[in-house]
């Protein structure tokens, strides 16, 4: 299996989780990283998983998505699977009220976190000629209020109707489309939310579990949904969280 990792920030993020399991059960991984200042953090994660591709991609210059699909294309040929963990939202946007956001700010939000799925899957889709999957990560905010979590909560319920819409448009070639919905984690992204850690604290004390998710447990979930053990999912979101979303407030 040869797959494309897309938003590894450094060794704590989710993306990374997913790309040690995925290396694990023998997959070839090509890696991103945002810019020369990011590379440092990343380089680690692709040393441990030997990642045979390494390139820079900031999703809002199409420049970097063309070489780097053209890298893909010219030294595999083909792709089975994407993953699509990115997201971003100005901090003044994020940490005020959504009544409050700003056009432009709500519109960066969207592209990055969301509508880059879209530009993603539209690169990968010519390369996944036999069938492919593709997966992005999401958040129980997406269908719920949380408090600090401002305009993600918005843009990741886009980002959920839009898996389905990919879902039914890909289906046809044997291209599945999911997304996983994690528990909260400690993360570089996540370290921009307020109240943090008592997301945190709260998600273990009420999940029926009684657990903080891992990287390394949402890790194994992604594996599964590439793998063809899973080949009739699609269009779905899958909760990794210990089961924090079945509680009631």
């Amino acid at each position: 299996m040869r797959g494309l990792i897309v938003g590894v920030a450094n060794e704590n993020s989710l993306a990374a989780g997913c790309a040690t399991a995925l290396h694990e059960a023998g997959a070839q991984i090509a890696l991103t990283y945002l810019g020369e200042k990011a590379r440092p953090h990343v380089e680690p994660v692709a040393r441990r998983i030997e990642a045979p591709i390494l390139a820079p991609l900031d999703v809002t210059r199409p420049e970097q998505m063309d070489a780097l699909f053209a890298t893909i294309a010219e030294r595999w040929g083909a792709l089975d699977f994407l993953i699509h963990s990115i997201a971003y939202a100005p901090k003044e946007d994020l940490h005020g009220r959504v009544i409050d956001s700003s056009g432009d700010g709500f519109a960066t939000a969207m592209d990055v976190s969301c509508h880059s799925l879209v530009r993603l899957a539209r690169k990968a889709e010519p390369l996944m000629r036999e069938g492919g999957a593709i997966l992005t990560m999401s958040f129980y905010g997406s269908e719920k209020v949380v408090a600090g979590y401002g305009i993600m909560g918005p843009v990741k319920a886009a980002l959920e109707s839009t898996v389905r819409y990919l879902a039914h448009e890909l289906g046809p070639q044997a291209i599945r489309v999911n997304a996983l919905s994690t528990g909260p984690v400690r993360t570089r992204a996540a370290s921009g939310l307020s109240h943090l850690d008592a997301l945190i604290a709260d998600a273990a004390a009420r999940a029926p579990l009684h657990q903080q998710v891992t990287i390394e447990q949402i890790g194994a979930m992604a594996a599964f949904l590439l793998s063809p053990n899973a080949r009739n999912v699609t269009g779905q979101t899958i909760y990794v969280d210990s089961g924090f979303n079945i509680s009631a407030a």
